[in-house]
């Protein structure tokens, strides 16, 4: 018997389907597999028919520990990648599916991922397939109460790996270092994971994604710590910019400019409101500054079972595969803040995590925005 979050939600992947004309769903990718029941892992596959029906491939040795935490109707496993294809093949069959389109997900498949699942051994031969990321990002767009609550846990979490990230900080130590104090407080605070941790520091923190190194961090340094927890399968978004010592005149100046355009940009972030107006508001307060030319990327995105999800600036979503997406509802959740200020010596940059409302919004992450620590 599925819950009642997965009947709703089921219910509502249907009517798109049918909508669109899809005979089933072909899900690969963890975060989709995970919405729709309870459970996402790699190596697996996740079908679900036009009507509601959940059928699981699993290796054969994760098959108990599935049924724990998915819901479904069919379960099966495999050994190997070989028995991955028959196990699809024998699904389009019990669940007479031998016509028709169904949707893979062009934009998470690599080319390999694809041909297997497009083998001839796996679909049959007058099924079609088209994309369905567009449908899978509408159905997670908007969080419902309880998705809410967890991303709150998250956000606490990413709060605690700031603070012992922000603390750790000193002459010498290694931005490797900063990650594994941020990453240990994040697991503390109850994370069972996390995405990539970014952590920059001096000239370094010009790049749009400072993957830690093993450079020691000088006084004076500017050090950028981007951190995305996960509790309980959602996630929160943090990145706070801290000097090691007293900043530059400079670094300060270009500090207060950025989270002046990120704070105007957060109170504009309400249930109707346009990711392009958004992306748009916080670049202007930049350019208006003289600094059009030290701007990389979008600086807003979706958060939720990923760090960076749906909904997305319309050029954005066109580099992810996504559709632009409209008017912002009530309960969809941000990161306001991506990307940052680039100015070649160094770069800033302050990101948070934003819940948006029908007359404003929530900032769920609270950790303190100051440059000088």
């Amino acid at each position: 018997m599925k819950s009642n979050i997965y009947k709703i939600r089921l219910k509502k992947c249907s009517r798109l389907m049918k909508e669109e004309g899809f005979e089933a769903l072909l899900l690969a990718k963890p975060a989709n597999m995970f919405y729709l029941t309870g459970d996402g892992r790699l190596c697996s596959f996740a079908m679900i028919t036009k009507d509601g029906t959940v059928a699981l491939g699993v290796p054969k040795t994760d098959i108990e520990d599935v049924k724990g935490l998915a819901e479904f109707d069919h379960i099966a496993g495999f050994d190997d990648e070989v028995g991955m294809i028959h196990s699809i093949a024998h699904y389009f069959k019990d669940l007479d599916i031998k016509n028709g389109t169904v949707g893979l997900e062009y934009t998470f498949l690599t080319q390999s991922m694809m041909g297997m699942l497009t083998h001839p051994h796996a679909k049959p031969e007058k099924i079609s397939v088209k994309d369905c990321t567009h449908i899978m990002s509408e159905l997670r767009m908007v969080k419902d109460n309880e998705e809410i609550k967890l991303i709150k846990g998250a956000a606490a979490a990413a709060d605690a790996g700031m603070k012992a990230a922000v603390e750790s900080l000193r002459p010498g130590i290694t931005e490797s270092n900063v990650a594994s104090e941020a990453e240990y407080a994040m697991r503390e605070s109850g994370a069972e994971g996390f995405w990539r941790t970014y952590v920059s520091s001096g000239p370094r923190t010009n790049i749009a994604h400072g993957i830690p190194t093993n450079r020691k961090i000088k006084t004076g340094d500017p050090v950028m710590i981007d951190i995305h927890p996960v509790v309980d399968g959602y996630s929160a978004d943090i990145c706070r910019t801290v000097c090691t010592g007293k900043p530059a005149k400079e670094m300060q100046k270009a500090y207060d400019l950025y989270l002046k355009a990120q704070q105007e940009t957060i109170k504009k972030v309400r249930s109707g409101a346009h990711m392009g107006d958004l992306e748009t508001s916080l670049h202007t307060v930049l350019r208006d500054a003289g600094h059009g030319e030290h701007i990389f990327g979008p600086p807003i995105h979706g958060v939720g079972i990923e760090f960076e999800e749906a909904p997305l600036p319309p050029g954005h979503a066109f580099f992810h595969g996504e559709k632009e997406a409209g008017p912002l509802q009530t309960n969809v959740v941000l990161a306001v803040g991506n990307c940052g200020l680039y100015l070649g010596k160094f770069g800033v940059r302050i990101e948070d995590t934003v819940v948006v409302k029908e007359k404003g919004q929530e900032v769920l992450t609270g950790y303190p925005r100051y440059l000088e620590s």
